[in-house]
């Protein structure tokens, strides 16, 4: 390789360093066939992971739903608990009361997703989508039900699957009425 080669030569991602120290820490060979690649990919995915982009997620329709509860349930995303870098999934449940406009329904998902693709802990998973999902609507009422599996409780520790349920209420699905009861009976009966 002669010099000029090496300045041609594409920088190598220090994930890739990370990959190939990890890999040799725990006893494996980083050039054996299984592993040569995993490097390049390992760096590959936590790039793109923690590179997502929603794309819009503001799209509002004119519709005048005043005085209906809307849910979008069953957004299914996927996350990594900051304390220990394992993954998470978590069924996230959103509802609103619209103020006039309505939502375009994939920015629910959208929402979700961008939360998520970020080293996260579901309480705050739960609470930023609401937050986002307020701002957008210029609804204070909206209710984020989270229901996640942790696998760094199911792989290590205790290694026992549990599911936990997040929940951020505000405004009508904060107090304790018909509202919140409605949206608990819909929530609890859609899983």
């Amino acid at each position: 390789m002669t010099p000029l080669d090496i300045l041609d030569a594409p920088a190598c991602d220090p994930l890739e360093d990370i990959a190939r120290s990890l890999l040799v820490e725990i006893g494996e060979d980083p050039e054996r066939d299984g592993l040569r690649d995993t490097p390049a990919r390992f760096a590959r995915w936590w790039r793109e992971f923690s590179s997502y982009e929603p794309g819009r997620v503001d799209t509002l329709f004119s519709l005048e739903a005043e005085g209906q509860t809307v849910v979008v349930s069953g957004i299914d995303v996927w996350s990594l608990c900051e304390h220990h870098l394992l993954p998470f999934s978590c069924s996230i449940a959103i509802a609103y009361r619209p103020k006039g406009d309505v939502l375009g329904l994939s920015k629910f998902a959208r929402v979700a997703h961008r939360h998520a693709h970020r080293l996260q802990v579901q309480e705050r998973l739960v609470q930023d989508i609401a937050a986002e999902v307020r701002a957008i609507t210029r609804s204070e009422d909206v209710a984020v039900m989270g229901r996640g599996e942790h696998l760094c409780m199911t792989m290590r520790g205790i290694r026992t699957p549990a599911v936990m349920t997040s929940l951020a209420f505000s405004g009508v699905f904060g107090e304790h009425g018909p509202e919140r009861q409605e949206l608990m009976t819909t929530l609890l009966g859609s899983r």
